[in-house]
């Protein structure tokens, strides 16, 4: 099996819309990413095996995404060793989104969970890469590269609109 650096997860096929944005970005920067779901609450059994276990299969960093009451960032996050990215989804049954938010910034000591703002799966993934970046120079470059680019298309709109 090909090891992903980047394994990103939600809770519900509902959830993919925002969180195929993390893996784009992540492609984008060319960094290797696994995408799929695994629900806290209507598989436990399964979101246990996969935290358990994904350090063994070369991930580094995992994003996981949730709406409503967004358990899954911090239930991965209480058994895996690895760093995970929470991204709070405003679903259908949210609260505005301020359930899954405070679901996920609201981790007890010991088990941290590094939160991005209400469906910021880009930012997951920029996230992940940066982490990724401190111990490969490559995906640094990359990065560097990455906000040039951001910061050029910025002065173009700021040219274009003082015209």
């Amino acid at each position: 099996m090909q090891k992903k650096l980047v394994s990103i997860v939600m809770g519900s096929d509902s959830d993919l819309p925002i969180m195929k944005q993390a893996a784009e970005v992540l492609l984008e920067l060319g960094i290797e990413c696994e995408i799929d779901i695994v629900s806290a609450h209507r598989t436990p059994e399964k979101l246990y095996e996969f935290s358990s276990k994904a350090h063994t299969r070369g991930v580094a960093v995992i994003i996981a995404g949730a709406g409503g009451a967004a358990h899954l960032p911090g239930m991965v996050a209480a058994i895996s060793p690895l760093p995970v990215i929470g991204v709070p989804i405003k679903s259908s049954n949210s609260i505005d989104g301020w359930d899954s938010i405070l679901s996920i910034l609201q981790m007890p000591n010991g088990v941290p969970v590094a939160t991005v703002a209400l469906n910021g799966a880009k930012n997951a993934g920029i996230l992940a890469a940066q982490i990724i970046s401190t111990m490969d120079s490559e995906v640094q470059n990359r990065i560097i590269a990455y906000k040039q680019d951001m910061k050029e298309q910025v002065n173009v709109k700021s040219a274009n609109l003082n015209k």
